[in-house]
């Protein structure tokens, strides 16, 4: 996409807006299905909690994918964009075991990381397939809430535990189906996940009926020009040398799973905000937006750098500027960061806003989250209006107006 193609979308949608390029949707998994091309049965289940809009589900479908869950919510949408329910795995941590059976009876995948959930339903289910999630004590992944496979993480089946597991497993005849692990995100060391990768392989020698092994995904994608990520290409080539090898050994064919989200969307995004006031301080120049944390919160919660620019004036003289939202406390996205000239109304560009951005906004400060536009064949759809007052006032009920004065 072009700079004057998202500008014309913020004068037509207005800001603040997210934007989705979904050719480069389309292109990221291609690249991945290439990168693994020579195994036979390849798996890709984008990893719903990075996009859920309805739109995205549809054209991921449409171009092949299936879908990671962690909720039953989830589930019903991936149900509603038209997968059916075996193109869908169910991931849960913490949930009631009344969801997963709720899940179970939709016919989805269930993918169980703790001993007591997966004793409890192989008793009272031992005929519905099972994966199990093992953590393999890994540490990988750029920040410490997106790492999940290290030995102090809530998620997964401690690779310990196996004996338990066999178990289990045994005591109750369940089927268990597939193995699955996920050490965290922005993997860099792919090293490091083959190593994972042959814990998980040697776990997987303990079962004689699975159908896939699922190695999870936290691919890094590149935040800034000339930025690293994780090598694709290469984990291809090594891993499925390395999975075709063990498929031969284990006896029958495997599928080969991957539950990308970030890999998918990321660069896709673009999140268009507008220059409301440009603030001049004793040390400071603020460019201050038509947002806050409320819609994009991961420079907040993570310390994630997003590239910014200035779209309204892409060729401007740079200059320093710490960019803030309208939110009221310290609400940060950018600190002394070179961006072109900026002038009131002119619009910013947020770069790598595909993934874990609108999912996880808010109406904090009673705020409307923005609207979505899918880029495609050269026009903008929009995918979901902007919020209203009205979105703000449903479901809440005011108090009687006797109780109110009381």
């Amino acid at each position: 996409m072009q700079p004057k193609d998202l500008v014309q979308l913020a004068e037509q949608f207005g800001s603040p807006l997210y934007v989705y390029d979904a050719a480069k949707i389309k292109s990221q998994y291609h690249r991945l299905t290439a990168a693994f091309s020579k195994v036979e049965r390849l798996r890709i289940n984008y990893a719903t909690k990075a996009l859920s809009n309805l739109a995205i589900l549809q054209l991921l479908r449409q171009i092949g994918s299936n879908l990671d869950t962690v909720s039953i919510q989830e589930v019903q949408l991936g149900l509603h964009a038209g997968f059916q329910p075996e193109q869908i795995i169910y991931t849960p941590n913490g949930v009631s075991f009344e969801e997963i059976e709720a899940v179970a009876q939709m016919g989805v995948q269930i993918n169980i990381d703790n001993l007591s959930v997966l004793e409890h339903f192989g008793t009272k289910h031992p005929s519905v397939p099972v994966c199990i999630r093992i953590n393999p004590h890994v540490m990988a992944g750029g920040n410490s809430n997106i790492s999940v496979g290290h030995i102090d993480s809530k998620f997964g089946i401690s690779i310990h535990q196996m004996p338990h597991i066999l178990r289990i497993v045994e005591n109750t005849r369940m089927h268990i189906n597939g193995i699955h692990m996920h050490t965290g995100s922005d993997i860099l060391d792919i090293e490091v996940f083959l190593y994972a990768a042959e814990i998980l392989f040697d776990a997987a020698k303990n079962f004689k009926t699975l159908d896939f092994l699922d190695f999870g995904s936290g691919f890094k994608v590149p935040y800034n020009k000339g930025d690293i990520e994780t090598d694709i290409e290469e984990l291809g080539k090594k891993l499925s040398k390395r999975f075709l090898a063990f498929e031969k050994e284990y006896g029958r064919e495997l599928t080969l799973a991957f539950e990308p989200g970030k890999f998918l969307v990321s660069e896709a995004g673009f999140f268009l905000a507008k220059v409301n006031v440009v603030k001049q301080t004793t040390s400071t120049v603020f460019a201050g937006i038509d947002s806050g944390f409320n819609h994009l919160i991961r420079p907040m919660l993570y310390g994630s750098q997003h590239h910014i620019e200035n779209i309204s004036n892409p060729k401007g003289k740079e200059r320093f500027y710490t960019v803030v939202g309208y939110i009221c406390e310290t609400d940060t996205f950018a600190n002394n960061r070179r961006i072109a000239e900026i002038n009131e109304g002119d619009i910013l560009c947020f770069r790598n806003a595909g993934a874990y951005c609108f999912s996880m906004s808010s109406n904090y400060n009673s705020r409307y989250k923005p609207a979505e536009v899918l880029w495609k064949d050269g026009q903008g759809i929009l995918i979901r209006e902007r919020e209203s007052f009205e979105d703000l006032l449903k479901n809440q009920i005011m108090l009687p107006l006797e109780v109110a004065t009381a």
